[in-house]
């Protein structure tokens, strides 16, 4: 078996089985944005950290090997719950302080030679998980052998 690529201090959940990678410093509420969006009906896929893999021009993310189905809790705990793998297709970078733009645009995120969109949200947004959703819809990559 190969390395894994790390992505650490990521989370990572699949919502319709397209990856999405939530990205941002310490305590900028990836977590707490994994546990609203499973609560919305997403899987994770990892918390504290996201192995990749590419299979072809798809960028995978897997459940990292240590931790896998774990999931922090702020204040509460550490969690087992049921995981998955799924195809990355978009990153979102959570922000402590920022304003939203009218017409947003997403910068590119290189990963394992793979580009992937990656759109800037405010972490203490109260309709994060919305937001959230809406971006994926919005600016995730299809996922590979699908028609757009």
């Amino acid at each position: 078996m190969t390395d894994l690529e790390m992505v650490p201090n990521a989370s990572c959940v699949a919502i319709g089985g397209y990856g999405l990678l939530i990205e941002g410093e310490v305590g900028s509420g990836k977590s707490s944005l994994a546990l609203a969006l499973i609560d919305r009906g997403a899987v994770l896929v990892g918390d504290d950290g996201i192995a990749l893999e590419r299979r072809g021009d798809a960028l995978w993310a897997l459940p990292p090997p240590n931790i896998t189905g774990s999931l922090h809790v702020r204040g509460v705990g550490i969690f087992d719950m049921p995981c998955a793998a799924a195809q990355l297709s978009l990153s979102l970078w959570l922000e402590q302080k920022m304003n939203y733009t009218v017409l947003p645009v997403p910068r590119n995120r290189m990963l394992e030679g793979i580009v992937l969109p990656q759109l800037s949200l405010r972490g203490d947004d109260p309709y994060l998980p919305l937001r959230a959703e809406s971006a994926l819809a919005k600016y995730g990559l299809p996922l590979a052998g699908t028609m757009v």
